[in-house]
């Protein structure tokens, strides 16, 4: 496999893995792209490597930036904007894992609040109250686990880790 093989094979790769952390399939891309380059692409280089419109080009960096993925980086004598993707890997990781819990879990706990309130009058509402009450806890130890686990360092979580498995 060549370089440029390898390349393509990794855009499609995460493109497609882009879906199951909730970001559309340019996104993916883009954010690939600026992971392998070795130096800041401007929006133009991003466009023309990717075979894409300028405006998904210009919404999906902006995305990326918003979920702290990626960072303008200022060239001097440069009017244009070029873009680096944060290349460690747990930073990413932190990142991606911010973003769902604010866009998934938080909005879920939400609702759970509010639903656990029912009154329990009948059978049927104290089976109602009891699962919700259930998934609130649930999502609440995971909420404290996610928390926990992006404050803390990339050395504490692989020793948890393996720990875990052993």
């Amino acid at each position: 496999m060549t370089l440029d093989e390898g390349k393509q094979k990794f855009l499609q790769s995460w493109g497609a893995l882009g879906s199951s952390w909730g970001i559309n399939r340019t996104m993916a891309q883009i954010h690939a792209l600026l992971l392998i380059s070795p130096e800041a692409l401007s929006a133009d280089e991003i466009m023309d490597e990717l075979m894409i419109s300028r405006g998904n080009a210009n919404m999906n960096i902006r995305a990326l930036i918003d979920w702290g993925l990626v960072y303008k980086e200022l060239k001097a004598g440069e009017r244009k904007e070029f873009f680096v993707a944060e290349k460690d890997m747990w930073e990413v990781v932190k990142c991606i894992i911010t973003e769902r819990k604010k866009r998934e879990l938080e909005p879920m706990l939400k609702i759970m609040d509010e639903l656990s309130s029912v009154p329990e009058t009948d059978e049927r509402s104290e089976a109602f109250v009891k699962v919700i009450r259930d998934i609130k806890l649930f999502g609440s130890k995971a909420d404290s686990t996610l928390d926990t686990l992006t404050k803390s360092d990339s050395n504490w979580f692989v020793g948890t880790f393996m720990k875990m498995i052993r």
